[in-house]
């Protein structure tokens, strides 16, 4: 009785699409939301251009520990040609004729066409070795002057 209003307007097959917009802007905001969960890692701001590094005056020193690798396979302490399996050897007796603690840091140099792998595996030897500061020593810039400019880890 009450339903029936005698107009025969029928069943409506058109879309409603009031509810489908609220629907999708709930959805928007909810993976608006989420998204910066999903990233992985840390995100870190790397430098695009490095003019100049602060040089450390302890690389020029005689005293200091420096490793050199100009291609892989060829190792240096200073100016003395090394064995990889003598490098940690070597490097252990010179930190123990150095008395500062604070002096204790090993200086990485590594050639342009040096492999990843060989730079890690000599910073890992000298992890072992208890050293907790390392120098990975890189040029400057061109036309910033050509002294190596240590980047601390």
């Amino acid at each position: 009785m009450g339903m029936s209003s005698g107009g025969g307007a029928g069943l409506s097959s058109e879309i409603n699409v009031t509810p489908m917009v609220d629907i999708m802007l709930v959805l928007l905001i909810i993976f608006m939301v989420v998204t910066p969960f999903l990233q992985q890692g840390i995100t870190v701001a790397i430098p695009r251009d490095m003019k100049a590094a602060d040089v450390d005056p302890n690389i020029i020193k005689e005293s200091s520990v420096v490793i050199s690798i100009p291609t892989d396979g060829d190792y240096y302490l200073g100016k003395q040609h090394v064995a990889k399996t003598d490098l940690a050897d070597k490097v252990d007796r010179m930190l123990k004729n150095i008395k500062n603690e604070q002096d204790h840091i090993v200086y990485i140099k590594s050639g342009i066409k040096v492999s990843y792998g060989e730079v890690v595996g000599v910073i890992n030897e000298v992890r072992k070795l208890g050293v907790d500061k390392i120098g990975l020593v890189a040029d400057k810039k061109k036309g910033a002057g050509s002294t190596p400019a240590p980047a601390k880890l």
